[in-house]
């Protein structure tokens, strides 16, 4: 017999339980299935801009999280060829708070939203074989085998399964393309200090080649390296740490070397990186009657804005406005036949946000490694660092909104409505 649910979360990682908190918020108990035997923390640290920090306010859980890690101040981007150092300070708001970003562990931050979460709301090691739809209640419900032979029947879908997302597929989403640069990420450890200004971010561009690295705390430091050279790294972790020694960042400053060489092992990760067309966010199926997505599995970017994690959790609060304001003012139920409309208000608040992160972020990341001549030079030194720079990471000044309050009034529940309509 299949089992029923209200709402099924495919995947756990930011998204898929950030969208869980979200609905929990508004009295909606979702269940979540993960493929893996337990949350995954992969890429081991990420920065979160202000519009992050104001959707896990939404959320009730940055308290846990903001005072374990500084905003950054100021940046520093070297240009390897040159020496040239451009120095960027990041604004404030009209309070005086500074709006850069905190470099947060992922796992922290995993950690942080699973546990407002009850501890069967996740079923691990479950693979989807295949989905299909049912008629139910006048209306056409997703229906979910799993590889172990069970069968979930749910009212409302939604994917967080990442940039292969098996739901995205199913919605006829077209595969995420490679931007032609990949990236290697990794934690390193001082036990005695790393000496670095712990509000600063440092940032290396070369002709194909951009790297940096943040400290998260005073004894660790969250690094990167993106390049179109690297698309043939070795496997092993300590085989890519010498690659980037000794081929990929050799005639970095000795800071970045360092920092590279003081890598925790374990950590360190490559993988290429892969875009959604934008076109396809645009004009594509991010939903299809009871089902849609959020998270990579909607929009994968490169990580040129460190907007990623940050647009995951937007969609969370957004989804979760949405469906819980259906679901309280039906009396606290999910109706099937209203939840295609509801996502349909979700997809037409996230669509253009969403395409216009992943069209910023790779023309960013573009701009910064491509070419050496004086016009490439000047472009990306005088224009996009001096003038632009601000600007373009200026999509992290959004406000996603709040989650309905579960104790609202009906006149509140009714103005919440006309806000969908």
């Amino acid at each position: 017999m299949a089992r029923v649910e209200d709402v099924v979360i495919v995947g756990a990682g930011i998204a898929g339980l950030a969208t869980a908190v979200a609905l929990n918020r508004v009295g909606i108990r979702p269940l979540l299935l993960e493929r893996s035997d337990s949350l995954r923390a992969t890429g081991a640290a990420l920065s979160l801009f202000p519009n992050a920090w104001l959707a896990l306010d939404a959320l009730g859980v940055s308290h846990k999280l903001t005072p374990l890690y500084s905003p950054v101040l100021r940046g520093y981007i070297t240009n390897v060829s040159t020496g040239v150092v451009q120095e960027n300070s990041f604004s404030t708001d009209n309070s005086g708070k500074v709006l850069g970003p905190r470099a947060v562990h992922r796992r922290a931050l995993l950690d942080a939203l699973a546990n407002e979460l009850a501890a069967d709301s996740i079923l691990f090691s479950c693979k989807i074989s295949s989905i299909e739809t049912a008629e139910q209640g006048g209306t056409s419900i997703p229906v979910l085998h799993l590889e172990d032979g069970s069968i979930i029947k749910t009212k409302v879908l939604i994917g967080c399964d990442g940039v292969n997302s098996v739901v995205a597929k199913w919605l006829g989403l077209s595969a995420p393309f490679d931007s032609g640069r990949s990236a290697v990420r990794g934690l390193s450890f001082f036990p005695q200090g790393h000496g670095f200004n712990q509000q600063e971010v440092r940032q290396f561009v070369d002709v194909g080649k951009r790297a940096g690295f943040i400290p998260l705390n005073d004894k660790e430091i969250y690094w990167f390296l993106t390049s179109t050279q690297t698309k043939d790294m070795p496997k092993n972790p300590k085989e890519i740490q010498q690659q980037l020694i000794e081929k990929y960042a050799q005639n970095f400053p000795s800071t970045y070397l360092d920092v590279v060489r003081n890598a925790d092992l374990s950590t360190l990760t490559w993988a290429p990186l892969l875009l959604r067309n934008p076109l396809n966010v645009i004009m594509g199926n991010l939903n299809k009657g009871n089902v849609t997505v959020a998270g990579d599995a909607m929009h994968p970017m490169t990580p040129d804005l460190g907007q990623g994690g940050c647009s995951a959790l937007e969609d969370a609060v957004v989804l979760g406005r949405h469906i819980g304001t259906s679901f309280m003012r039906n009396g606290r139920v999910i109706i099937e036949k209203e939840m295609s409309r509801v996502i349909d208000g979700y997809v037409g608040e996230r669509r253009w946000r969403c395409a216009g992160l992943i069209t910023g972020s790779y023309f960013s990341g573009w701009i910064q490694i491509s070419g050496s001549n004086w016009w490439m030079k000047f472009l990306r030194d005088y224009i996009f660092y001096g003038l632009l720079f601000r600007k373009v990471f200026g999509a992290a000044d959004y406000d996603c909104g709040t989650l309905p309050n579960v104790s609202v009034s009906s006149d509140l529940q009714q103005f919440f409505s006309h806000k969908i309509d």
